[in-house]
């Protein structure tokens, strides 16, 4: 078996230390914009400094995020958390033996041991239709929990779809809480003791771990999708999490007080939209009926590693997937969320920021006034896509990991702005498309068979 990687938040004094960067140019940026909008109304001018300046404050969530820090709680607090009873549950379907094999083994070896581990074969099958049954992973996994003393049950249920995987073991569980955790993912061995320590606070109804790729040095793609993951993961999750809402717990590694989710049941999984099953955005589901019961938040040093797609066909299915599931989800937050509250409002200025983003350079393509100056506003356009693309990156020093030498990460850092430039001319064409055609929520869109492998990969000296 492949050695597990470790990670770690980075500690405060050096969190400040890169949190100072973008804070300064943030304070700097606003100051400027500021005085340039009142300069041109108080000069009658025609420049376009009011649309800039608003697209300015709608990045409210990046100087935010380097706020964030890991819950700690004292030796009392830690007690009461020691005697939750934690159940986690994990969905599998066409999963890569070795990677499942490294994510039940990151389980069994977890400072903080959980109660009860749950998994559920969704009907997992071979290119040729037979069942793929994983029964060396299951016998290992038995034999292994008995020694730790931790019950285990696994089910093989007929394809239905991961929330009712889910809810087959979850609706009926007695436990405290309930930790979701994908089965191409990896635990950093404190991710359960960290992931439980908001708990310590009765306002707290859900958790979100801290997602890091797994194969970041598989290919061009995997070391792309280590930039473009960081201003959500990193980014607006963080900066959510200082206010205390949360909107998208990763499925990769969540956490839910557990009554939250047994109430759900009979619901969660019929969810549909306009009159199809729902398939998608399971995570983002779970989360919003912890916004409902209470605040949801991120814990930065509860860490967990995923297998990012290492094909460019599964990378754009799994994105389409993700961006019309969570346009689903923006209608529900519009109609459900308080009108006074964070949630509505920062949902409403993502759809301002789109709009401008269109509006924008129609504006100036139509004013000729503005259109005489196209080129420098496309300079400056770039200039600040440019220094945006690298105050976010400064995100990935914010995790150490035994996986990732630093010269690589300075390597991801150089490249940032290409990441920008595949928003720009990838991910939010593809996004208007997903918002077009949401209502294909039907088919997971995903796995036909094994799409990644869990392969070893030689820790960095």
């Amino acid at each position: 078996m492949a050695p597990l990687p470790r990670a770690w938040h980075a500690s405060s004094f050096g969190l400040v230390l890169l949190g100072a960067v973008p804070l300064t140019v943030f304070l700097t940026w606003g100051v400027a914009h500021v005085y340039s909008t009142i300069a041109a109304l108080a000069g009658g001018g025609r420049d376009a400094v009011v649309p800039w300046l608003v697209s300015f404050m709608l990045l409210w969530w990046v100087p935010l995020s380097w706020l964030e820090r890991p819950r700690t709680v004292s030796p009392d607090a830690q007690a009461e958390l020691d005697r939750l009873k934690v159940t986690v549950q994990i969905p599998v379907y066409n999963e890569d033996a070795a990677a499942l094999r490294s994510c039940l083994h990151s389980l069994l070896v977890q400072t903080r041991a959980v109660d009860r581990i749950r998994v559920v074969d969704d009907g997992s099958v071979h290119q040729d239709g037979s069942p793929m049954t994983y029964d060396d992973v299951r016998a290992e996994l038995f034999e292994r929990a008995a020694a730790r003393g931790v019950e285990v049950t696994w089910d093989r249920t007929p394809n239905r779809g991961k929330r009712h995987a889910q809810m087959r073991v979850l609706a009926t569980d007695d436990a405290d809480v309930f930790v979701t955790l994908d089965s191409d993912s990896v635990l950093d061995p404190e991710a359960i003791a960290e992931g439980l320590k908001p708990f310590a606070d009765a306002e707290v109804s859900s958790v979100a771990g801290q997602v890091v790729v797994l194969n970041h040095d598989a290919n061009t793609l995997t070391r792309m999708i280590n930039l473009l993951y960081l201003p959500f993961t990193r980014g607006l999750r963080s900066a959510q999490s200082v206010l205390g809402r949360v909107t998208i717990n990763s499925g990769t590694l969540a956490f839910y007080r557990a009554h939250i989710v047994r109430e759900a049941a009979g619901a969660y999984e019929h969810e549909t939209f306009r009159g199809r099953p729902m398939q998608m955005n399971d995570d983002s589901m779970l989360t919003f009926y912890g916004l409902l019961a209470g605040d949801t938040v991120h814990q930065p040093s509860s860490l967990v590693f995923t297998l990012a797609p290492e094909r460019w066909s599964h990378y754009l299915r799994q994105q389409m997937r993700w961006m019309r599931g969570t346009t689903v989800r923006h209608l529900w937050w519009l109609r459900y969320m308080p009108l006074n509250g964070i949630v509505f409002w920062t949902t409403v200025a993502e759809y301002v920021h789109i709009a401008l983003g269109i509006a924008i350079p129609g504006v100036i393509l139509a004013d000729p006034h503005l259109r005489a100056h196209t080129g420098t506003l496309v300079l400056a356009g770039v200039v600040i896509g440019t220094a945006m693309s690298y105050l976010m990156a400064l995100r990935l020093f914010t995790v150490h990991r035994t996986d990732m030498r630093l010269r690589q990460a300075l390597l991801l850092f150089t490249l940032a702005p290409l990441t920008s430039l595949w928003r720009v001319l990838v991910l939010r064409p593809l996004y208007f498309y997903a918002m077009a055609t949401c209502h294909r929520v039907s088919r997971w869109g995903t796995r036909e068979g094994v799409e990644v492998t869990r392969t070893a990969r030689r820790q960095p000296a």
